[in-house]
């Protein structure tokens, strides 16, 4: 698998990342069929957070690590500032931070994560005093990088600029991970044009609209999928209405004549965007993740690109265009 570098930084990354999200209700032989399938792709860069299963996301990484996979071969990446705290969603005081790190760092059996996250953006916390938190990881050796995610596009830009106004002091800011995909363009708004010009690059989460731009809802609702699910058919129902129904039809025309699947297009697109690092794909089991990967062989023709663009366009005006054009 091509490998990338993340952001304006030296790291280098898989340009397809592994989410796991759900494993903190995975058996761990599937995790463990993931992981390998993933690695012997050339897959490096594997994502998790604290709160993916209350923990048990990076307690099965950590159990996975050097029996399976060794772990000078993998990125890995975790977040913290989720808290379950219906009165505070979101913790990003230097305290929390550092102790949730060396929390993780324990329950994935490593001294270091390569690069590690501020989970969102905390409005009750001062931005210099959780990107102080980002400096210590990185200082002290517990993270190699750092990055953000979920921060709106001024959020993501002060951070940033904050970062870069102290070289050789404070961390730059490799990454931010957001929703991006046909279905979820908002980060073009101004996450986007934030990033590329701090040189900040992006992670793109649920690249696939969530599992509908794979065409598997295009005629009902499959009992054992995400929609199918109490639990997460709220989640899935954003994307399946009448103009989400549009991009997946021009999404499964494209794969036709391609001779590709839907899902190989969507994941193309998102992949080859300018900005995007690696995007980051979960998959319930071996064979939807080699689905997923066997996207590295194909490159979308500009026509393809250009034709999807146009469907999918969110519709962006002022201030974002020129106020003179309106």
């Amino acid at each position: 698998m091509e490998q990338r570098h993340l952001g304006r930084t030296g790291l280098r990354v898989s340009r397809i990342g592994l989410g796991t999200l759900t494993w903190g209700h995975t058996e761990e032989n599937d995790a463990a069929d993931l992981l390998k399938v993933f690695w012997e792709a050339g897959g490096t860069l594997v994502d998790t957070a604290d709160v993916y299963g209350d923990g048990e996301a990076e307690y099965l990484i950590g159990r996975l690590i050097e029996r399976l996979v060794p772990r000078r071969d993998l990125v890995i990446a975790t977040k913290a500032g989720s808290v379950p705290d219906p009165e505070r969603r979101f913790d990003g005081s230097r305290g929390h931070l550092l102790a949730a790190l060396d929390a993780s760092l324990t329950r994935l059996g490593t001294d270091y994560v390569d690069l590690w996250q501020v989970h969102a953006f905390d409005p009750g916390t001062p931005l210099e005093e959780t990107l102080q938190a980002l400096d210590i990881a990185v200082s002290s050796g517990r993270a190699r990088y750092a990055g953000v995610a979920d921060y709106c596009g001024w959020q993501l830009a002060k951070a940033a600029t904050w970062q870069l106004a102290a070289p050789g002091t404070r961390t730059r800011l490799a990454s931010t991970q957001m929703e991006y995909s046909l279905l979820q363009r908002g980060v073009e708004r101004e996450v986007l044009p934030a990033a590329l010009d701090l040189g900040v690059g992006l992670l793109p989460s649920s690249p696939l609209g969530r599992g509908v731009l794979t065409g598997k809802y295009r005629h009902a609702t499959p009992a054992d999928s995400r929609g199918g699910s109490d639990q997460m058919a709220p989640f899935v129902a954003p994307y399946l209405d009448e103009t989400a129904g549009h991009i997946v039809d021009a999404v499964a025309t494209a794969a036709d004549g391609l001779a590709a699947t839907p899902l190989q297009v969507a994941l193309a697109w998102v992949r080859d965007r300018p900005g995007v690092t690696a995007p980051i794909i979960g998959a319930r089991n071996a064979q939807q993740l080699t689905a997923a990967l066997s996207v590295e062989t194909l490159s979308l023709p500009d026509e393809i690109c250009r034709a999807l663009d146009d469907v999918s366009a969110p519709v962006h005006r002022y201030p974002d265009h020129d106020w003179s054009t309106l």
